[in-house]
Order: C-alpha cells, then structure tokens, then sequence
C-alpha cells in the first residue's frame, strides 16, 4: 500500500470510518481510481481500534495493517502501564514488535527502543506511523527475535516478549514451548543479552506451572481491564526470586485501578474465619483469583468467607475500598424457581454468578426461567454447611 495515502484515499477512508466493511466491498466499482479492497481493510482494522486504541483509530495519518495485527496489539492502557515498569531504562529491545503499541509507549519511557519484526511489511508500516505520531527514538529492526540478538552486540537493561500464540491454523494457543519464540529454549541467549526479561503469557496460562517452567522470575502481574483478564507479565532474571511476589491490577472503566499484592508465602499463613451471609457480599476481581489470592484478600480486608471454596466474602460493616465487585444482600433463598422469581420484577430479568455451585449459569436459567438483565444479582453458591443457597443482591 502506498503511505501516506494520497488525499482522495484519506478521504475515502474518513467518510466510510462508521460503514459496514461487507457492504463498501460490495460497492468498489463505484470507485474505479481507488483501491477500494486495501481502504476497506484500512477501515475494518481502524474500527477494530476503536475501543482499545481510541486515538490511534482516529488519527488520520496513521497506516493500519490487517485486523489480526490490530487484534493482537496491546491496549493503549496495557502499553502504558507495561512502559511504566521499565520507567528509566536507557536501552529495550522489543522482539516481537506487531503493530508497535508497546514500542511506541516504551519509547516514552526509555531512552533508546529497538523494534524487532519479521514481517518486513510491517515494520514499513511501523516505521512510517511512529514518526507521524513524532517519535524518533526507535530503531526499527526487520528480523526475527533470535537473529537480532545473535547479531547485535548491543547489552540492554530490558528486553519485551510477547510471544505469538496461534499456531499454523490460526487456532490460539498458550503453553510456553507452543508459542513463537519458544521462550524456554532461548532462555540463556535472552540472560546473556539483557539484565531482564519482560514476558508476556496468556491469561490461560497457569501462574504456577510458568513460575516452574522459566525458572527465573523475579516478580509478575496480572493486568486486567474492566475484570477481565487482559495479560499476565512476568519480570525474568539472572537471579530469581525465591517466592515472586504477585501484583494484581484491574483498570477500571472510570480511570481508576484497583491494586492487590501477594506471594505464596501470606496466602499460605491466611487463615480464614467463615460465616453465613451478612449484610455485604464481596467479590475479588479476576486478576486477583488468576493470582491466587484466594484466602489473603479476605484476611486483608477482614472479611469472612461463605466457604472454602467459593470464594465470595461478607461483611456486617463495608470495605469500601475492596479491589472487586460489591453488594448488598437483599435476601438469602433456597435454590427454588418460585422463591427467587419473586423477587424480581415481571420480566423476570436478573444478572447470575455461579460460584462453588452444581448447575452453571446456562442451567440456572434453564431450571428457574431467569433471563439475563435487571437490576438485581443473583449469586448461587454454597455455604458453610454444604447447603445450597441464592444471595439476591444489589450492586452498590
């Protein structure tokens, strides 16, 4: 494609911004002198953009590759939070360059960024959007990871990996030797060329199997947007730490965040205290669970828990500052249609969590006549006496 695009593309492209991509390919010989194929796929991966790189999709003079590129891109959030732990540093090498999200936001925090891509087209696209966004301190590199630094001599204080994860049929993958590179078979080429690693997994990855696989964690977070997992990032060094300690982070919609820490050591000594529900319901956000905070987020705040392993936690008196979901418990049911449609108004409509409970939410439904909405929640569960209950909750 050429870049920049000439006027008539560019505009092409901004009127057609909020357009069907299916229905603007149908119409291309409307537009005999444009390239109509390549803009619509320019449009697709901008409208890909929207929600998670807001002011890239509306930058008109930036260039977008095809959407799997944009799918697989960091967030604007995730990237400027992955370029705030490497605050400082004077040299990074990010060697699995993509699109250039992370690079572009190491590039504020770091002195000197190096980008490695393989796909030399990309890196062109790469190259030409980091300079109309005004960013002159990275040095784009087209190769692969491995090649790059064999051929380097350069020492740096960081190098990023986000290794790819789909395999040959595009089918998503997670395992650490499944995904390109394998960080474990080039684990001592990385050690030799930096004083540390910053790698990013798949939330599907077990913590504890790549705790014992990479063998050389120093410290990891769990990142999640809006209570949804996003990534999972692990700090690697020459010297490991004996218990890592585990920092959990969920940026919230409003702008805030919420923050937790642990290692396996204080979930070991939390002991819980139990009892029936009260009269708050507390839910810890998934980057806490994914962490394993199972039982030091309840001693923390002082909360007792519903059961061992449900997970759920309550209160007489309100921790406000709780980093998860919070209730208020309007009634404690039986697992009955009858008992709990009477609590709901005549569209029947509620939001259900099940949490150390038999049926699943699809069964739920199924077996009360509940469907998804309203203003109430819905929590099955089980309690301290291996009783099934239903906590009709508020939100507050």
């Amino acid at each position: 494609m050429e870049f920049p695009l000439p006027e008539a593309a560019r505009q092409y492209v901004a009127d057609n911004l909020h357009e069907d991509p299916a229905k603007l390919a149908l119409q291309a010989r409307r537009y005999p002198g444009l390239p109509v194929p390549e803009l619509v796929r320019q449009i697709q991966a901008r409208q890909k953009a929207r929600t998670k790189l807001p002011a890239w999709a509306a930058n008109p003079d930036l260039i977008f590759p095809p959407a799997l590129s944009v799918e697989q891109a960091s967030s604007d959030r995730t990237a400027a939070f992955k370029a705030s732990l490497v605050s400082g540093a004077t040299l990074l090498a990010d060697l699995t360059g993509g699109f250039g999200v992370d690079s572009s936001y190491f590039a504020t925090q770091v002195q000197e960024v190096h980008y490695v891509e393989r796909n030399p087209e990309l890196v062109a696209v790469v190259q030409y959007n980091l300079l109309q966004l005004g960013i002159h301190n990275v040095v784009c590199h087209a190769t692969d990871a491995v090649q790059f630094l064999r051929n380097t001599d350069q020492h740096f204080d960081w190098l990023y990996l986000d290794p790819a994860r789909r395999d040959t049929a595009a089918r998503k993958i997670y395992r650490l030797q499944d995904c390109e590179p394998d960080i474990l078979r080039i684990m001592p080429l990385l050690l030799h060329k930096a004083d540390r690693v910053l790698l990013k997994t798949s939330p599907m990855l077990d913590i504890e199997q790549a705790l014992e696989e990479l063998a050389h964690v120093r410290r990891l977070w769990v990142v999640a947007v809006d209570n949804e997992c996003k990534e999972v990032l692990y700090e690697l060094g020459q010297e490991p730490a004996v218990d890592p300690e585990r920092f959990t982070i969920n940026m919230k919609r409003d702008g805030t965040q919420q923050e937790f820490r642990l290692n396996r050591a204080r979930e070991a000594r939390a002991i819980p205290r139990y009892a029936e529900p009260q009269q708050y319901l507390y839910e810890p956000n998934c980057a806490i669970l994914k962490a394993g905070g199972f039982r030091s987020i309840g001693t923390a705040f002082e909360l007792l828990k519903l059961h061992q392993h449900s997970h759920l936690y309550t209160s007489d008196t309100l921790r406000a500052d709780f980093p998860g979901r919070i209730f208020r418990i309007r009634a404690t049911e039986r697992y009955d249609r009858d008992a709990l449609r009477a609590h709901l108004g005549p569209e029947v409509r509620a939001h259900v969590t099940t949490r150390n409970f038999p049926d699943s939410v699809a069964d739920f439904r199924h077996r009360t006549g509940i469907r998804e909405g309203g203003e109430l929640y819905l929590f099955a569960t089980t309690d301290l006496r291996g009783r099934l209950m239903v906590l009709v909750c508020e939100k507050l």
